[in-house]
């Protein structure tokens, strides 16, 4: 096919029922953009000869350079079938774990997606992963076992081999899928089965059913098998490929068979039987090979040559464009056609798909894809991605007319005599150059798709948020369905108006202006910087809700602090860090409390991609990076039973380290703090007016972890709350509310036994920043402070709000400043139960101190809320009517006065936040460090070196098995974070690049060795000596981020230093 003008791809783009948005979707390495190549040469964009070695859709030179897609990119292809025209959208997506968020982006906007799986190699995590982002969007996907040539080239397989061999990797394709399958038919059937269970309840009767729902659900649609016409056969460098329904066609010609019969039985256990003249079943039993044995791979007794009906000859490797044109020739049958014919056999309908992303109510227009006048403009911003300014349709350097080159020659001979005139200053050169720095500017476009309507050049639309509610909005804007230009959307939360500049035409490396795009496109949109920063929703009405977020694998855990080489660029380094926020999906941009501007990114390759991008592209300016960051956690367990040789300890050593504990907090500050021995510390505040007792509980792994993963819905559930504090009312939507209760139940289930009854309902806050993974209970007794869970219950919330006593606030800021920053390395603490279980506030001040004191305790008492069971005074001294008057008046400035400690607030504060960290160093410390999963595939002469660089960075395996048919290994391990830093390397330099390992943040594990451990029984002496000086992982980490942090490190550098002897004289 030839190359297709802009004109007709702006016809196809009329008729959104032959549109089909496809991605492509696999591994790293496994063949993704040499396919994309394929499919662009049939275009005729590119040389069919340079397919697989252009890498067209890589337009990015670190791309070109590592070899790996790290964008996804789009363009806009043209396809005959018949007398049907199509229009195919295809997205080029990273394989690379690192670039993950890009496939996210891809894949919201498509219908369909190509699997491609190396036909060596099999399924790998990457595979998994996409093949479950698929899953989520509700996309179909088509597979494409690729690089099929190696099995005869590189692995010598014989045809019923290579039979067997790509019938597993089918299996194990389609054993991911069914994992899905069944993990949603029995979240199905869980919901269903608590429905039944209420009903039964008002019914009284009880019916019991086993059954897991899996036998009702047909799911024979959603597997691959060559005989529904999703699995192509292909070898993408060479620029072949093939399905059954090529061969069905060719052998119903030539054999006299109808081409449905085989289509059936081409892939399978049967055979052709000579003597019958018809096919049969039972190859297996027979031992003859099947039909796809004899047509595909039927080998010769030579060696050298895959023979009957190919004709593609070893020695001559496909590569070579004479056999590759042989093989199309023969079968007619190039990769590019034979995967787009499937995609426009398999998706029938645009938008079909799609019914998932939007909430329960949605447009018809919508759903029917619609294109007509008066449908509402629905578009999804998937992501941002930047383009120099150069490169845009309208400053493209184009062929100049006689004209305009008279013009441009008077006008250089006009300027050089000017320049000739003023030689003595230099105004002219200045001028020029903030012209050429507005040239080098970024610009960014937006990557989008049309659902409905036709979006306009120039055309206004609302910008809705992630987190945008149209019921807010319906009453303000007006119309409600229209966009007025006189409407004011400045108070709408999450909602914004903007215009559409520019549209482009997506085409790889180019783009293309267009005036106007139909329903069911994929575009760029420019003029957006402003209004959108990652993804959003746009539509011309205000009722319409916003797409779901993205559903993003990676998580962003390598940090690294920026800053500029000369201070003074260091407004450059913001600009360009905001800058790259906006470009790039995954990474984040922050600004520590110290002042530190933090690039967090998913892996090495990530932020070596972001680094050259700011320097380069956004801030282009030199910038130093810091170490990376690496994370930890500090949390507390459970007293040990074994010391460090597995001894068992006894109650008379566990007594004794705890009173030394307790001794040496009382040594700092007796007269303040006391710590008993069943680890409850109170302290008092330096006024001697508040006494807070603080006990410290490890919470159970289970529930940390929910806390971790709800940390939206703790949010959510922390602004009710505050709304409801101020007098506000809230409305909260139905999911919302389901979410609270169901994340209060299973801390219900967890949360069980002695120490925490009824500690759900006693939740005073979480932290740190009021949605972390720790808790502060309260054990006060006789304070019933009002619920965190008040939401869900509809008592009167005008009572609940007065039962709060003065300065709860600051007991849960004290709270929020302890969980933020632990003791042993100042960071956050995790899976810690603050347990408050005495407030006391005393009435009135001693006699030597001042007046104020004395008003300031007075009120205090006086007042009805500050009343407190349990507290050590609780008389008020009131000295007549006229003093009550005269307090009366002084009210305010006693509440806000403070005496020489400061405010009592600030004071409980503080207090709060010792007594949680004194609590928490009464029990045993440790620190949590972040895991990454590590997935590697060996062959069985590197293992021994992997696992060598495994243990040597504190790795530890889980398992390993071996690939069948193949000589490969695929390991899994978990490696701490802080050991990955160069892991990749070292480790394809140890194997010479025969392994490459896969890490994806997993989880914080608790580091098992106490940082602070000395020897302390004769057994421990015995063993680790008196100095106890070998190598503690804990210390070393916590040493390592108190020393990036400042704080003090207590180290030895030198210990009993001698003088150097020699033993002659020195001559």
């Amino acid at each position: 096919m030839g190359h297709t003008s802009l004109e007709k791809i702006i016809s196809l783009q009329r008729n959104p029922a032959n549109i089909r948005n496809l991605c492509i979707l696999a591994h790293v390495d496994h063949g993704k953009t040499t396919l994309a190549d394929c499919l662009v040469a049939s275009n005729g964009i590119i040389s069919s000869r340079l397919a697989g070695k252009l890498r067209y859709l890589d337009s990015r030179e670190d791309e070109q350079l590592r070899g790996i897609t790290m964008k996804s990119s789009a363009i806009s292809l043209h396809y005959s079938h018949g007398d049907q025209e199509y229009l195919l959208n295809l997205i080029d997506s990273p394989g690379h774990v690192d670039f993950s968020s890009e496939v996210s982006t891809a894949v919201r906007l498509c219908d369909g997606a190509v699997v491609v799986v190396d036909a060596v190699e099999g399924v790998c995590p990457q595979t998994q992963v996409v093949l479950r982002q698929a899953w989520l969007e509700n996309i179909r996907p088509v597979l494409v076992i690729n690089k099929i040539d190696r099995l005869v080239v590189e692995l010598k397989l014989t045809s019923q081999e290579a039979y067997t061999h790509l019938k597993k990797i089918l299996e194990q394709v389609n054993a991911v899928t069914g994992t899905l399958f069944t993990s949603k038919v029995l979240e199905e059937r869980a919901g269903k089965e608590e429905e039944e269970k209420e009903g039964e309840k008002s019914s009284g009767d009880q019916v019991y059913d086993w059954s897991a729902g899996l036998e009702e659900v047909d799911d024979s649609h959603l597997y691959f098998s060559p005989d529904q016409g999703n699995v192509v056969f292909a070898s993408a460098i060479d620029g072949w490929g093939f399905s059954i329904r090529h061969f069905a066609h060719i052998y119903s010609e030539r054999m006299g068979i109808k081409e449905e019969v085989l289509l059936k039985t081409l892939w399978g256990d049967f055979y052709l039987s000579m003597k019958a003249k018809r096919i049969m079943k039972g190859a297996q039993v027979t031992q003859l090979g099947g039909l796809f044995v004899f047509t595909f791979f039927s080998l010769s007794p030579r060696p050298g040559r895959i023979q009957p009906h190919v004709g593609i000859k070893q020695e001559a490797r496909p590569s070579d464009p004479a056999s590759a044109d042989l093989i199309c020739l023969t079968l007619r049958c190039n990769v590019g056609r034979v995967v787009c014919l499937d995609f426009v056999l398999l998706l029938k309908q645009l938008a079909v798909c799609l019914t998932l992303f939007l909430h329960s109510w949605c447009f018809p227009a919508f759903l029917q894809c619609s294109s007509e006048e008066d449908a509402p403009v629905i578009v999804f911003v998937s992501k941002m991605f930047a383009v120099d300014a150069k490169a845009l349709p309208q400053h493209r350097q184009r062929p100049l007319t006689q004209e305009e080159i008279a013009e441009r020659r008077e006008q250089a001979r006009r300027r050089h005599a000017d320049r000739m005139a003023a030689e003595s200053h230099r105004e002219p050169s200045h001028s020029e150059s903030p012209e050429e720095e507005e040239e080098a500017k970024e610009t960014f476009v937006a990557f989008a798709r049309v659902y409905s309507g036709v979006v306009r050049k120039g055309q206004r639309v609302f910008v809705l948020g992630p987190k945008y509610d149209p019921a807010q909005s319906l009453s303000t804007v007006s119309p409600p369905l229209g966009c007025s230009a006189s409407d004011d959307v400045s108070e709408i939360p999450h909602l914004s108006r903007c215009s559409m500049e520019n549209l482009y035409l997506l085409m790889g490396r180019e783009l293309e202006e267009l005036q106007e795009v139909p329903a069911g496109n994929v575009l760029g949109i420019g003029g957006l910087e402003e209004f959108v920063l990652k993804s959003a929703t746009l539509s011309t009405s205000p009722a319409c809700p916003p797409f779901t977020p993205l559903n993003f694998e990676a998580t962003p855990i390598v940090r690294v602090a920026i800053e500029p080489k000369h201070p003074s660029e260091m407004p450059k380094l913001v600009r360009g860090m905001r800058l790259l926020n906006q470009a790039d999906p995954c990474a984040e941009v922050l600004i520590q409390e110290t002042g530190e501007h933090v690039l967090v990114t998913a892996g090495e390759v990530h932020l070596q991609r972001c680094l050259d991008d700011l320097r380069e592209r956004f801030a282009k300016i030199e910038i130093s990076a810091s170490e990376p960051i690496i994370p930890f956690r500090e949390t507390v367990v459970r007293p040990p039973k074994v010391d460090m040789v597995n001894e068992e300890l006894g109650k008379q050593q566990k007594v004794a380290i705890i009173h030394q504990v307790k001794e040496a907090s009382q040594g700092r500050s007796s007269d303040t703090l006391h710590l008993d021995s069943s680890g409850l510390v109170t302290l008092t505040t330096p006024n001697r007016l508040a006494t807070v007792g603080v006990r410290a509980i490890p919470l159970p792994q289970e529930a940390t972890r929910l806390l971790e993963s709800s940390s939206e819905v703790i949010r959510t559930l922390e602004q009710v709350n505050m709304s409801l504090r101020e007098g506000k009312s809230l409305d909260i939507s139905v999911r919302s509310l389901e979410a609270i209760s169901d994340l209060k139940a299973q801390l219900e289930s967890l949360l069980q036994g002695r120490k925490w009854r009824n500690a759900v309902e006693r939740i005073w806050a979480f932290g740190p920043r009021r949605y972390g993974p720790n808790i502060l209970l309260n054990s006060v007794e006789g304070y019933q402070r009002p619920s965190v869970w008040q939401c869900l219950s509809r008592g009167d919330k005008a009572s609940e709000a007065t039962a709060l006593r003065d300065f709860d606030n600051s007991v849960v800021s004290g709270f929020q400043l302890a969980a933020l920053s632990g003791p042993m390395c100042e960071e956050p603490l995790m899976g810690v139960c603050f347990s408050v279980e005495r407030w006391d506030v005393q009435s009135a001040a001693p006699p030597q101190r001042q007046d104020s004191v004395e008003e300031d305790s007075t009120r205090h008492e006086a007042t009805p809320e500050s009343n407190v069971e349990g507290s050590s005074e609780t008389s008020a001294r009131v000295e007549g009517a006229a003093a009550g008057q005269s307090h009366a008046r002084r009210r305010p400035e006693v509440a806000a006065s403070s005496d020489c400690y400061g405010p009592v607030s600030g004071q409980l504060i503080a207090a709060v936040k010792e007594a949680c960290r004194h609590a928490f160093q009464a029990q045993p410390q440790r620190l949590m460090a972040a895991m990454y999963t590590c997935e590697i595939m060996a062959t069985a002469d590197v293992l021994g070196r992997v696992y060598g660089v495994l243990g040597k960075r504190e790795g530890r395996v889980l398992h390993e098995e071996m690939k069948e048919g193949t000589d490969m290994f695929t390991i899994k391990a978990v490696l701490p974070v802080a050991e990955s830093f160069g892991f990749a390397d070292e480790i394809r330099k140890r194997t010479s690049g025969l392994a490459s390992p896969q890490l994806v943040f997993s989880h914080w594990e608790v580091i098992s060795s106490d940082p602070y451990w000395v020897p302390t029984t004769e057994e421990e002496y015995l063993h680790f000596g008196e100095k106890a000086d070998s190598e503690n992982q804990a210390l070393k980490y916590m040493n390592a981020v108190r020393r990036r942090k400042g704080l003090y490190v207590e180290e030895k550098i030198v210990e009993h230093a001698e003088k150097q002897r020699t033993l002659g004289k020195n001559k």
